[in-house]
């Protein structure tokens, strides 16, 4: 007999399954989730398929429209404007703790930074995409919080959407690796101000680039 207990777990791990299809862009924006393909598919019932569904919902990954289902979330000017304010408060916060942080803290801003240079090197973009998320959830983990640490996991899988929607990842990515690389370098070298400088603008050429794109695809 199922009970409460396995049955949040069963929606969980479809949670699970779900967010990191739609990471990889299998389920790209604007997808339509079916709950009898969905649900055949995963081998669930509907009634798990929803409580995943309302998980995912409430990381603001997908949304339900009514009388129309469930669907990826498209994101607008708005959602990546209010991100990026998020991003610079939580991020921020890592940068500003930087000189009290533990050296493990550091060992995974510099992993983040070598695999995304791996991955260029191999032409790999998407991997590519997925080390600067790391990087940067590395900066917030910095102020070693619990709390920044898993609001930042669940806004950058936000942020994913916007990466998915982009026309070239490459484009859009290879610009800031040379950037991820000069701000881990100053807050190894106790830069901290001078990398705080560097994260804001960073930041904010991040938010234009996107914006001037979705503006571009709506005209």
């Amino acid at each position: 007999m199922e009970t409460a207990g396995t049955a949040s777990g069963a929606a969980q791990r479809v949670a699970d399954v779900l967010r990191e299809r739609i990471a990889r862009g299998t389920l790209p924006p604007g997808t339509r989730l079916s709950e009898e393909s969905l649900g055949s598919g995963l081998g669930v019932s509907r009634n798990t398929l929803r409580e995943a569904f309302r998980l995912l919902a409430d990381g603001r990954l997908v949304v339900h429209e009514l009388n129309r289902g469930v669907f990826v979330r498209v994101l607008g000017p708005g959602d990546v404007i209010d991100i990026y304010t998020t991003r610079r408060a939580l991020e921020t916060a890592g940068v500003r703790a930087a000189p009290n942080a533990p050296p493990e803290r550091f060992g995974a801003l510099r992993q983040a930074v070598s695999a995304a240079g791996a991955a260029a090197e191999s032409g790999d973009w998407s991997t590519v995409g997925t080390a600067d998320l790391h990087f940067h959830q590395a900066l917030g983990g910095l102020a070693g919080s619990p709390r920044i640490d898993e609001y930042l996991t669940r806004l950058m899988a936000e942020l994913r959407l916007a990466f998915l929607a982009m026309p070239s990842p490459r484009d859009l990515h290879e610009p800031f690796l040379r950037r991820n690389r000069l701000i881990a370098a100053l807050l190894e070298s106790g830069e901290t101000d001078r990398a705080e400088a560097e994260l804001e603008r960073y930041l904010g050429d991040a938010q234009q680039m996107i914006l001037d794109i979705m503006m571009k695809a709506d005209t």
